[in-house]
């Protein structure tokens, strides 16, 4: 009996120290979770003010609102054109032009090989207005009879912005008339709203040169103009005059321009030719004015209705002619 006494009294024993083992395992927990609140509670302290408990700060991270940035109009993009450089002429002495001949012919928009010149998408007026009105080409004025400039297309004008703008509106002939005798002394134009679709026409000067250290016969584009039909106010039947240059821009000035600007064909849209390229290349129909010669006459000078356009093919045949008479033996 003594000795079940014993056991059951050892078993008690044992059982009361794995208790208190396992509280003095606990106790640090208990720490933890006193400290973590003494901490949060300066926290809550703050948060209350004597106007109220202030509200929690919102955590949600707002994101900023990204840039628009404009989708690609198709599937690849044009850098050919839009970074053009152009090719420089060949260089050219004085010593080495054997023969030379200036010319101005005129190229008519409403032919079917020069739709694209007045393209709504792409018209050589309007890209030549916004290059002027932006600073980065130089218009002058076409009107002739001064000493320095007596044929008007010599460069010796420049005209601003405005007055170039100004030039291109429709505009009208009207008469200036003597208040005391009532006789006719001259006439003026007078600008009206500018119109792309007038512009039908455009004149263009350049030089044809043989160069014999090439042994090259070429044109080099010197000058182009646009041009319009002024209207002569008051006239019966809305007379007319003839087309007339509005303004002369200097074609090697235009060239870096025009090179990064794209010529619409109504057969292909991925033509890769620019203007400047069209005139580099001779892509255009036009038609012959005139000639340099001993009496600075126009071939409508001496010929008139389709003579003109005979006289105007006879000149180009003899440019061509003298170029092929060089290579016969």
């Amino acid at each position: 009996m003594r000795k079940i006494i014993v056991v059951v009294l050892c078993l008690l024993s044992i059982g009361g120290l794995a208790q208190k083992r396992s509280t003095k395992k606990r106790a640090p927990a208990r720490k933890s979770t006193s400290i973590a609140r003494k901490k949060a509670a300066p926290a809550a302290v703050q948060q209350s003010t004597t106007m109220g408990t202030v509200p929690a700060a919102d955590t949600t991270k707002k994101v900023a609102a990204k840039p628009f940035e404009r989708p690609l109009d198709g599937y690849f993009k044009k850098n050919n054109i839009i970074n053009a450089r152009v090719t420089p002429y060949a260089n050219l002495r004085e010593a080495d032009v054997m023969f030379a001949k200036r010319v101005w012919r005129e190229i008519d928009t409403r032919e079917k090989m020069n739709n694209y010149i007045s393209s709504p998408k792409s018209a050589l007026i309007n890209i030549l207005v916004d290059a002027i009105n932006n600073g980065e080409l130089t218009a002058y004025d076409p009107t002739p009879g001064s000493v320095e400039d007596p044929q008007g297309d010599s460069f010796a004008h420049p005209l601003t912005p405005a007055q170039a703008k100004g030039r291109l509106a429709d505009s009208t002939m009207v008469d200036d008339i003597d208040k005391n005798t009532g006789e006719k002394i001259g006439s003026h134009l007078v600008a009206g709203t500018f119109n792309p679709d007038s512009v039908i026409k455009f004149r263009i000067k350049e030089d044809w040169v043989f160069d014999k250290q090439r042994s090259v016969f070429e044109p080099r584009i010197i000058g182009i103009a646009p041009m319009m039909k002024p209207k002569i106010a008051g006239a019966t039947g809305g007379a007319e005059l003839d087309y007339i240059p509005v303004f002369w821009v200097y074609f090697p000035e235009a060239r870096q321009i025009l090179a990064t600007k794209e010529v619409i064909s109504r057969k292909n849209d991925a033509t890769g030719l620019s203007y400047d390229d069209i005139f580099m290349k001779r892509l255009f129909s036009s038609y012959i004015v005139k000639v340099s010669n001993e009496k600075d006459e126009r071939i409508k000078d001496y010929a008139q209705g389709i003579d003109k356009l005979y006289e105007s093919e006879k000149v180009k045949k003899s440019l061509l002619d003298w170029e092929l008479n060089l290579w016969q033996y």
